[in-house]
């Protein structure tokens, strides 16, 4: 065993790892897969279910700072309600993917994903939150952790996304298989987690004010806002453009492969490079690939399969950046102005959540008001209009966002 390796076993950091993994897991592949799922399994109006995961994320907005105010007052309960959230995060997917709905379907999706996404931010609160301390007590501080930590999330991810279509080939009901997979894994995962969580706070718990009041705070929470749309319109749109625009059903799977697999490699680089050149650059060539890696989205066609890989390849990468990166800035600010970490946190994941959210009720409607259907055939219109949400949006997006970071120092306070 190598030094490196037993140094990082000691610290425990395999354990953020694993925790991160499942977190990522119930998160964006949640986005990607459910609504096709409700869709093509229960003829649910995809209109309907962008407002349903919009609707839910305006709870969202009062639920998530609640969240974190809880995290902060936890003291010897923590250990207690990570557990418990974890329970939740297991059943509500199975109950997503796994149960036949004894509701009426949409009324059945409205339930489980919030039992979902209620668990997710509770957890990602506490995590993220618990991370700012472990930060100091390890060697390399934040940057080190967030390569350990985030790296486990894009692993999550590409294992959260490609399974369901993996399990096809082999299983009668592949959601149901995954969803049990996942619940099992999570609980494995809260378990390698139990001693991590620190029962007392040291500090006092942070107002939200104070957080929002803070000038590189704010700027941090805007330019992730900004940041992250391009990659929740593409993961909303990314089963549909495969299957309708490349006209390559049965593909979606290997190229989500390749995408999340480029960014779970990308990881230590950028963590490297941030560390070579500072993560302000490292962001700014992030950013630019994945402006040039949409703009070439919208040359492409029917059949050109292989080109759309090449884009995956190179847009995974730069959501490596943006994944590592922008967690790692945000929870080095709170170290200095939120040491607790829960409330600034709280903000952090429903601006993360809200991305996803808007982009399914923005944009589904459009699509669905073009003409488009899923799993038919439709009209050139209808195709045009799924290219351009898919492409140009995110370009438009990315432009606002390398903007917004040229205006903000990170060197503030």
């Amino acid at each position: 065993m190598s030094t490196a390796t037993a140094t990082a076993l000691s610290e425990r950091l395999p354990a953020y790892s694993l925790f991160a993994m499942i977190l990522s897991g119930a998160g964006l592949p949640i986005y990607i897969y459910a609504p096709k799922f409700y869709a093509d399994n229960f003829g649910v109006s995809l209109t309907v279910l962008g407002a349903v995961l919009f609707g839910l994320r305006l709870f969202d907005v009062v639920q998530d700072p609640v969240l974190g105010w809880l995290s902060e007052r936890l003291g010897d309960a923590r250990r207690l309600a990570v557990w418990i959230g974890a329970v939740l995060l297991a059943l509500s997917m199975i109950g997503l993917f796994a149960v036949a709905p004894p509701l009426p379907p949409l009324l059945w999706f409205g339930i489980t994903i919030t039992g979902l996404f209620t668990a997710f931010s509770f957890l990602s609160i506490n995590f993220y939150a618990q991370g700012v301390g472990k930060a100091d007590t390890i060697r390399g501080s934040h940057m080190r952790l967030a390569a350990w930590r985030e790296t486990g999330a894009l692993l999550g991810v590409c294992i959260a996304a490609v399974a369901p279509t993996l399990l096809a080939d082999y299983v009668e009901s592949p959601f149901a298989v995954f969803a049990y997979s996942f619940a099992a894994i999570t609980i494995l995962a809260a378990i390698a987690m139990l001693p991590e969580w620190r029962g007392g706070v040291t500090n006092e718990p942070s107002p939200i004010r104070e957080i929002l009041s803070d000038k590189l705070a704010r700027r941090l929470l805007i330019l992730a806002l900004v940041n992250a749309a391009p990659l929740a319109v593409s993961s909303t749109l990314f089963l549909f453009y495969v299957e309708s625009r490349l006209n390559a059903p049965g593909m979606e799977g290997p190229l989500l492969v390749l995408f999340f697999l480029a960014a779970a490699a990308s990881s230590p680089f950028w963590s490297w490079l941030a560390g070579k050149i500072g993560p302000k650059y490292a962001l700014f060539i992030a950013m630019i690939l994945a402006i040039a890696s949409f703009a070439f989205v919208l040359t492409l066609g029917e059949g050109d399969t292989t080109a759309f890989a090449i884009i995956c390849v190179v847009s995974g990468a730069t959501i490596g950046a943006d994944l590592t990166l922008m967690p790692a800035l945000f929870a080095k600010r709170m170290a200095k102005i939120s040491p607790n970490g829960g409330q600034g946190f709280g903000l952090w994941s429903l601006v993360s959540k809200f991305t996803l959210a808007f982009a399914a009720a923005a944009l589904l409607p459009i699509l669905e008001a073009s003409g488009f259907s899923a799993g038919d055939a439709n009209s050139e219109a209808a195709l045009s209009t799924l290219t351009y949400l898919y492409a140009l949006v995110p370009c438009a997006l990315k432009l606002i966002a390398v903007a917004l970071l040229a205006a903000t120092s990170l060197e503030e306070g």
